[in-house]
Protein backbone atom coordinates (compact mmCIF):
# COMPACT_ATOMS: atom_id res chain seq x y z
CA UNK A 1 0.00 0.00 0.00
CA UNK A 2 1.26 3.23 -0.82
CA UNK A 3 1.08 5.02 3.19
CA UNK A 4 4.83 6.17 2.38
CA UNK A 5 3.28 8.31 -0.85
CA UNK A 6 0.27 9.54 0.83
CA UNK A 7 2.49 10.72 3.51
CA UNK A 8 4.84 12.90 0.69
CA UNK A 9 1.74 14.26 -0.62
CA UNK A 10 0.67 15.45 2.58
CA UNK A 11 3.88 17.07 3.10
CA UNK A 12 4.04 18.39 -0.81
CA UNK A 13 0.94 20.53 -0.42
CA UNK A 14 1.99 22.23 2.91
CA UNK A 15 5.26 23.32 0.89
CA UNK A 16 3.39 24.34 -1.95
CA UNK A 17 4.06 27.91 -2.27
CA UNK A 18 3.08 30.86 -5.03
CA UNK A 19 5.41 32.43 -7.59
CA UNK A 20 8.24 33.80 -5.63
CA UNK A 21 9.59 36.69 -7.53
CA UNK A 22 13.49 36.10 -8.30
CA UNK A 23 16.43 37.19 -6.64
CA UNK A 24 18.38 39.50 -9.11
CA UNK A 25 22.74 39.53 -8.19
CA UNK A 26 23.56 43.28 -7.40
CA UNK A 27 25.56 45.22 -9.51
CA UNK A 28 28.83 44.61 -7.77
CA UNK A 29 28.23 40.84 -6.68
CA UNK A 30 30.97 38.59 -7.30
CA UNK A 31 30.85 35.26 -9.22
CA UNK A 32 30.26 32.87 -6.42
CA UNK A 33 27.67 35.24 -5.18
CA UNK A 34 26.20 35.44 -8.89
CA UNK A 35 26.12 31.45 -9.25
CA UNK A 36 24.62 31.30 -5.40
CA UNK A 37 21.58 32.97 -6.46
CA UNK A 38 21.11 31.32 -9.91
CA UNK A 39 20.85 28.10 -7.84
CA UNK A 40 18.88 29.35 -4.82
CA UNK A 41 16.54 31.03 -8.03
CA UNK A 42 16.25 27.42 -9.61
CA UNK A 43 15.36 25.93 -6.08
CA UNK A 44 12.76 28.44 -5.05
CA UNK A 45 11.65 28.08 -9.29
CA UNK A 46 11.47 24.97 -9.05
CA UNK A 47 9.45 24.39 -5.62
CA UNK A 48 7.07 27.36 -7.07
CA UNK A 49 5.98 25.46 -10.24
CA UNK A 50 5.25 22.34 -8.84
CA UNK A 51 2.51 20.56 -10.74
CA UNK A 52 -0.80 21.70 -8.49
CA UNK A 53 -1.68 18.47 -7.09
CA UNK A 54 -4.97 17.39 -7.43
CA UNK A 55 -7.63 17.57 -4.79
CA UNK A 56 -9.78 14.81 -5.85
CA UNK A 57 -7.11 12.51 -7.11
CA UNK A 58 -5.52 12.60 -3.57
CA UNK A 59 -8.62 12.31 -2.42
CA UNK A 60 -9.36 9.17 -4.32
CA UNK A 61 -6.62 8.00 -2.98
CA UNK A 62 -7.22 7.49 0.20
CA UNK A 63 -10.49 6.15 0.11
CA UNK A 64 -8.94 3.69 -2.19
CA UNK A 65 -6.94 2.62 0.98
CA UNK A 66 -9.92 2.84 3.26
CA UNK A 67 -11.10 0.41 0.93
CA UNK A 68 -8.01 -2.26 1.43
CA UNK A 69 -8.48 -1.71 4.96
CA UNK A 70 -11.82 -2.68 4.88
CA UNK A 71 -11.27 -5.60 2.57
CA UNK A 72 -8.31 -6.40 5.01
CA UNK A 73 -11.51 -7.05 8.07
CA UNK A 74 -13.71 -8.43 5.33
CA UNK A 75 -15.83 -5.45 5.95
CA UNK A 76 -17.77 -5.48 2.23
CA UNK A 77 -20.14 -2.86 3.10
CA UNK A 78 -17.25 -0.34 4.05
CA UNK A 79 -15.40 -1.38 1.17
CA UNK A 80 -18.42 -0.84 -1.18
CA UNK A 81 -18.82 2.82 0.33
CA UNK A 82 -15.13 3.93 0.09
CA UNK A 83 -14.59 2.33 -3.46
CA UNK A 84 -17.88 4.09 -4.73
CA UNK A 85 -16.60 7.53 -3.13
CA UNK A 86 -13.09 7.15 -4.64
CA UNK A 87 -14.67 6.62 -8.17
CA UNK A 88 -16.85 9.76 -7.34
CA UNK A 89 -13.97 11.71 -6.90
CA UNK A 90 -12.51 10.12 -10.09
CA UNK A 91 -15.52 10.71 -12.45
CA UNK A 92 -15.28 14.59 -11.45
CA UNK A 93 -11.52 14.86 -13.06
CA UNK A 94 -12.48 12.38 -15.64
CA UNK A 95 -15.39 14.83 -16.68
CA UNK A 96 -13.25 17.78 -17.05
CA UNK A 97 -11.91 19.30 -20.24
CA UNK A 98 -8.83 17.90 -21.67
CA UNK A 99 -8.33 15.46 -19.04
CA UNK A 100 -4.76 14.17 -18.52
CA UNK A 101 -3.35 10.31 -19.43
CA UNK A 102 -1.58 10.98 -16.17
CA UNK A 103 -2.45 12.69 -13.30
CA UNK A 104 0.55 14.40 -11.37
CA UNK A 105 -0.03 13.98 -7.44
CA UNK A 106 3.29 14.33 -6.34
CA UNK A 107 6.85 16.32 -7.02
CA UNK A 108 9.96 15.97 -5.46
CA UNK A 109 12.70 17.93 -5.95
CA UNK A 110 16.46 16.66 -5.42
CA UNK A 111 19.24 19.08 -5.74
CA UNK A 112 23.25 17.78 -6.12
CA UNK A 113 26.22 20.50 -6.24
CA UNK A 114 29.31 19.31 -7.75
CA UNK A 115 31.65 21.94 -6.03
CA UNK A 116 34.50 22.38 -8.28
CA UNK A 117 35.99 22.95 -11.75
CA UNK A 118 36.22 21.90 -14.94
CA UNK A 119 40.19 20.53 -14.14
CA UNK A 120 38.89 18.90 -11.10
CA UNK A 121 36.34 16.94 -13.26
CA UNK A 122 39.17 15.71 -15.48
CA UNK A 123 41.80 14.69 -12.14
CA UNK A 124 38.64 12.74 -10.92
CA UNK A 125 38.00 10.95 -14.29
CA UNK A 126 41.81 10.32 -14.85
CA UNK A 127 41.77 8.72 -11.24
CA UNK A 128 38.48 6.79 -11.88
CA UNK A 129 40.05 5.40 -15.08
CA UNK A 130 43.16 4.02 -13.01
CA UNK A 131 41.61 3.05 -10.23
CA UNK A 132 38.96 0.49 -12.65
CA UNK A 133 42.29 -0.19 -14.81
CA UNK A 134 43.49 -1.64 -11.54
CA UNK A 135 40.18 -3.10 -11.02
CA UNK A 136 39.55 -0.79 -8.16
CA UNK A 137 35.47 -0.87 -8.47
CA UNK A 138 34.39 0.41 -6.07
CA UNK A 139 36.91 3.23 -4.87
CA UNK A 140 36.24 4.36 -8.39
CA UNK A 141 32.73 4.28 -7.82
CA UNK A 142 33.44 6.74 -4.91
CA UNK A 143 35.02 9.20 -6.85
CA UNK A 144 32.45 8.71 -9.43
CA UNK A 145 29.87 9.73 -6.92
CA UNK A 146 30.44 13.30 -6.64
CA UNK A 147 30.52 14.03 -10.52
CA UNK A 148 26.77 15.71 -10.66
CA UNK A 149 25.84 18.94 -10.33
CA UNK A 150 21.71 18.93 -11.52
CA UNK A 151 18.37 19.74 -9.74
CA UNK A 152 16.31 16.54 -10.36
CA UNK A 153 12.27 17.11 -10.31
CA UNK A 154 10.46 13.96 -9.94
CA UNK A 155 6.72 13.86 -10.83
CA UNK A 156 4.52 11.22 -9.41
CA UNK A 157 1.24 10.35 -11.72
CA UNK A 158 -1.77 9.01 -11.52
CA UNK A 159 -2.32 6.92 -14.59
CA UNK A 160 -6.05 7.56 -15.75
CA UNK A 161 -6.44 5.19 -18.56
CA UNK A 162 -6.14 2.01 -15.68
CA UNK A 163 -6.89 3.40 -12.17
CA UNK A 164 -10.29 4.10 -12.82
CA UNK A 165 -11.34 0.93 -14.24
CA UNK A 166 -9.38 -0.74 -11.61
CA UNK A 167 -11.48 0.78 -9.01
CA UNK A 168 -14.62 0.26 -11.38
CA UNK A 169 -13.11 -3.75 -11.09
CA UNK A 170 -12.73 -3.60 -7.33
CA UNK A 171 -16.37 -2.82 -6.79
CA UNK A 172 -17.64 -5.50 -8.81
CA UNK A 173 -15.37 -7.86 -7.38
CA UNK A 174 -16.82 -6.98 -3.69
CA UNK A 175 -20.29 -6.60 -4.99
CA UNK A 176 -19.64 -10.64 -6.09
CA UNK A 177 -18.34 -11.13 -2.47
CA UNK A 178 -14.94 -12.14 -4.15
CA UNK A 179 -12.97 -9.74 -1.48
CA UNK A 180 -9.90 -11.37 -1.85
CA UNK A 181 -9.66 -10.64 -5.78
CA UNK A 182 -10.71 -7.11 -5.29
CA UNK A 183 -8.24 -6.86 -2.66
CA UNK A 184 -5.52 -7.91 -4.82
CA UNK A 185 -6.83 -5.62 -7.82
CA UNK A 186 -6.23 -2.45 -5.17
CA UNK A 187 -2.70 -3.28 -4.26
CA UNK A 188 -2.40 -3.61 -8.04
CA UNK A 189 -3.81 -0.24 -8.18
CA UNK A 190 -2.04 1.43 -5.15
CA UNK A 191 1.44 0.33 -6.70
CA UNK A 192 0.77 1.32 -10.71
CA UNK A 193 2.06 5.51 -10.42
CA UNK A 194 3.94 6.59 -13.34
CA UNK A 195 7.35 8.59 -12.35
CA UNK A 196 9.00 11.44 -14.47
CA UNK A 197 12.09 12.88 -13.39
CA UNK A 198 13.21 15.99 -15.20
CA UNK A 199 17.29 16.73 -14.63
CA UNK A 200 18.13 20.60 -15.25
CA UNK A 201 22.28 20.90 -14.84
CA UNK A 202 23.24 23.22 -12.49
CA UNK A 203 26.55 24.66 -14.40
CA UNK A 204 23.98 25.44 -17.42
CA UNK A 205 21.92 27.81 -14.92
CA UNK A 206 25.08 29.45 -13.63
CA UNK A 207 26.35 30.48 -16.88
CA UNK A 208 22.94 31.45 -18.05
CA UNK A 209 22.88 34.18 -14.93
CA UNK A 210 26.19 35.10 -15.17
CA UNK A 211 25.57 36.11 -18.89
CA UNK A 212 22.39 38.19 -17.82
CA UNK A 213 24.61 39.93 -15.23
CA UNK A 214 27.20 40.73 -17.45
CA UNK A 215 24.56 42.11 -19.93
CA UNK A 216 23.32 44.40 -17.01
CA UNK A 217 26.17 46.10 -16.67
CA UNK A 218 28.38 45.96 -19.78
CA UNK A 219 28.45 49.28 -20.33
CA UNK A 220 29.43 50.48 -16.61
CA UNK A 221 31.48 48.41 -15.42
CA UNK A 222 33.78 46.24 -18.89
CA UNK A 223 35.91 44.40 -16.01
CA UNK A 224 33.15 42.38 -13.50
CA UNK A 225 31.03 41.95 -17.11
CA UNK A 226 34.30 40.25 -19.01
CA UNK A 227 34.64 38.12 -15.20
CA UNK A 228 31.16 37.17 -15.40
CA UNK A 229 31.63 36.02 -19.02
CA UNK A 230 34.55 34.31 -18.01
CA UNK A 231 32.87 32.07 -15.23
CA UNK A 232 30.05 31.68 -17.61
CA UNK A 233 32.33 30.32 -20.37
CA UNK A 234 34.30 27.96 -17.17
CA UNK A 235 30.54 26.73 -15.88
CA UNK A 236 30.11 25.60 -19.33
CA UNK A 237 33.01 23.89 -19.12
CA UNK A 238 32.33 22.29 -16.24
CA UNK A 239 28.16 21.05 -17.99
CA UNK A 240 30.51 19.30 -20.79
CA UNK A 241 33.22 17.59 -18.42
CA UNK A 242 30.61 16.25 -16.59
CA UNK A 243 28.83 14.49 -20.01
CA UNK A 244 25.78 16.90 -19.98
CA UNK A 245 24.71 16.49 -23.88
CA UNK A 246 22.23 18.23 -25.86
CA UNK A 247 19.75 16.95 -28.59
CA UNK A 248 20.39 20.84 -29.93
CA UNK A 249 22.33 22.14 -32.71
CA UNK A 250 23.78 24.44 -30.75
CA UNK A 251 27.25 22.84 -29.22
CA UNK A 252 30.02 23.86 -26.45
CA UNK A 253 31.95 25.25 -28.71
CA UNK A 254 29.76 27.33 -31.08
CA UNK A 255 28.09 28.84 -26.84
CA UNK A 256 32.22 29.63 -25.98
CA UNK A 257 32.75 31.24 -29.59
CA UNK A 258 29.33 33.59 -28.81
CA UNK A 259 30.49 34.55 -25.80
CA UNK A 260 34.41 35.63 -26.51
CA UNK A 261 32.06 37.79 -29.83
CA UNK A 262 30.13 39.20 -27.15
CA UNK A 263 33.24 40.05 -24.61
CA UNK A 264 35.87 41.27 -28.31
CA UNK A 265 32.60 43.60 -28.59
CA UNK A 266 32.77 45.06 -24.72
CA UNK A 267 36.06 45.62 -24.94
CA UNK A 268 35.98 47.30 -28.23
CA UNK A 269 32.62 49.72 -29.32
CA UNK A 270 30.91 48.07 -26.63
CA UNK A 271 27.49 47.38 -28.53
CA UNK A 272 26.80 44.04 -27.25
CA UNK A 273 22.80 44.21 -26.82
CA UNK A 274 22.38 42.32 -29.95
CA UNK A 275 25.37 39.91 -29.02
CA UNK A 276 23.92 39.10 -25.94
CA UNK A 277 20.44 38.56 -27.07
CA UNK A 278 22.13 35.93 -29.67
CA UNK A 279 23.97 33.87 -26.77
CA UNK A 280 21.32 34.11 -24.21
CA UNK A 281 18.76 32.35 -26.65
CA UNK A 282 21.16 30.24 -27.92
CA UNK A 283 21.94 28.85 -24.59
CA UNK A 284 18.03 29.13 -23.58
CA UNK A 285 17.67 26.59 -26.86
CA UNK A 286 20.46 24.41 -25.40
CA UNK A 287 19.46 23.97 -22.12
CA UNK A 288 15.42 23.10 -22.81
CA UNK A 289 17.50 20.27 -24.92
CA UNK A 290 19.37 19.02 -22.70
CA UNK A 291 16.78 18.57 -19.67
CA UNK A 292 15.69 15.03 -20.10
CA UNK A 293 13.49 12.91 -18.80
CA UNK A 294 13.52 9.41 -17.52
CA UNK A 295 10.09 7.51 -16.74
CA UNK A 296 10.61 4.80 -13.47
Amino acid sequence: MKKLLLSTIAASLLLSTAGIAKEQAAKDATVGQVNRIAINNAKEDAKSKQTKLAKEAIESLKYAQVAVLALEHKDAKKATEALEKAIGKLEVIMAAKDAPKLLPIDNVIRVQEFVGTADDVEKAVRSVQKLLDEGKVQEARALMMPLVSEIDITVVSLPLASYPDALKLAAKYVHDNKLGKAKEVLYIALSTFTEVTQVVPIPLLESTDLIAAASRIAKEDKERALKYLDAASDALDVAEKLGYVSKSETTYKMLHEKIEAVQKEIRGKNKAEKLFESLANALKEFKSKIISSENK
